[in-house]
């Protein structure tokens, strides 16, 4: 950036950044104590090859280096650009995200759409409407109100725990709207407090150190949530992903009609959603079974806060490959909901063999007409290889298997058609 005029007012600083180079944009940043708000910018122009511009014309989010004529110099992640045709035609809108493979992501198709405060109130209450309209209600007050990409604001999650709200910014690029983006969230939806978990492990990919903490009001450590009528605890500072599973709440009552006076086996059992579910459908007995002792514990008090005797279960803190090479025991319906075996496509025949491998396994841990609820979380594994591998780990087994149900994203996850890199969850229930 080059010649930034500044414009000082008592206790708020004005400045106009402008990108090195024969380049027609301006941002302009408003500077209050310590917080920072881009107020508008002139897009810069990209152009985007004919060979390659398909993607774009079907709405895909990610325009990759290689598809644009030329990228100038010192544009910093986070810079609004438009994407345009090699004839002059208006595609897209999106902020260059960096000068690696995915050079820009889209948030917009109107050609003179500015990139303001009221474009993010735009986005979020858009991405609200959904989830009020077809997911809140008095028995649900937890799920996801921004879904990144499919949301028109990629990179970004924003999860609700009942009051509170926790955010992960998973790009550069959007991490640069941060506080324009907070103060959308604080503005609409009105939270006691925002919390960040920013602590992915894809921010390596982009450079980014870790943040975490509070950025908006006062977060507890734990905060109590209903589902479906049920209550949990979620641990937000320190759980897995943003504290919990949301993800999995269409699964989880899926799976209560099959648990009546049944013995069922959860494994990768992290705080006890499928547990309480499996109880509230009558189980006779449910077994958890997961590495985490802290979560096991919050586990045992999900069990007694939904009114059920913990006698009825059993929390064994333990590998579930171990677990599963092991156990004597039959049951008749098991659960499994791994982590993601694929965090990268280059370790994609490594976790074939283990998603085949722990299937096998429980499969054979299930008694004549045992029910299995099975999922896989991993974007680099198709629904399609996940059923092959299925039909694989059936045969080893010796039994033969039928799908009852097939899942993937609930509702307040949507997906963009032409985003199949967005696809990750698979979720099957089978009859042996």
């Amino acid at each position: 950036m080059i010649g930034n005029p500044e414009y000082k007012s008592g206790s708020w600083l004005l400045t106009a950044y402008r990108p090195a180079g024969n380049i027609r944009s301006c941002r302009l940043v408003l500077t209050i104590g310590n917080n920072l708000y881009i107020m508008t910018c002139v897009m810069i122009a990209l152009t985007i090859k004919k060979s390659r511009i398909g993607p774009v014309l079907g709405r895909h989010p990610w325009v990759f280096s290689q598809a644009l004529t030329k990228i100038p110099d010192g544009l910093p992640p986070g810079e609004p650009v438009r994407l345009f045709s090699e004839t002059g035609e208006f595609l897209a809108s999106g902020y260059f995200n960096s000068y690696s493979q995915i050079a820009v992501r889209v948030w917009g198709y109107e050609k003179d759409e500015t990139v303001d405060a009221s474009f993010f109130a735009r986005r979020v209450e858009r991405a609200y409407r959904i989830r009020k309209e077809y997911v809140e209600n008095p028995s649900t007050n937890a799920c996801r109100l921004i879904n990144g990409e499919n949301d028109l604001l990629p990179g970004l999650i924003v999860d609700r725990y009942a009051d509170y709200l926790v955010v992960q910014f998973h790009t550069g690029g959007i991490e640069s709207w941060k506080n324009n983006i907070i103060n959308a969230l604080e503005t609409i939806l009105r939270p006691k407090g925002i919390y960040e978990r920013s602590d992915m492990p894809v921010r390596k990919q982009e450079r980014l150190d870790s943040a975490q903490g509070v950025l908006s009001g006062s977060v507890p450590d734990r905060i109590t949530i209903r589902e479906n009528g049920f209550q949990f605890l979620v641990d937000v500072r320190h759980g897995q992903k943003t504290g919990f599973f949301l993800d999995q709440r269409d699964k989880r009552r899926a799976c209560m009609k099959y648990t009546n006076g049944k013995n069922v086996l959860n494994c990768f059992s992290y705080t006890g959603g499928f547990t309480v579910y499996a109880l509230a459908g009558g189980a006779r007995h449910v077994t958890s079974v997961d590495t985490s002792e802290g979560a096991l514990e919050l586990a045992k008090e999900n069990v007694t806060l939904n009114g059920f005797d913990p006698v009825h279960c059993e929390f064994l803190c333990d590998d579930v490959k171990h677990y599963l090479r092991n156990v004597e025991e039959q049951f008749d319906v098991a659960v499994l909901d791994p982590p993601a075996f694929i965090k990268d496509h280059r370790k994609k025949k490594e976790g074939i063999v283990g998603y085949r491998g722990i299937n096998e396994m429980a499969i054979k841990a299930l008694s004549k007409n045992g029910i299995l609820v099975t999922c896989s979380c991993s974007s680099h594994l198709t629904l399609e290889e996940f059923r092959y591998l299925l039909s694989e780990a059936g045969g080893k087994a010796g039994r033969s298997l039928r799908f009852l149900e097939t899942y993937t994203h609930g509702i307040d996850h949507p997906q963009l058609v032409p985003f199949t890199e967005g696809s990750y969850l698979k979720c099957f229930i089978i009859s042996l």
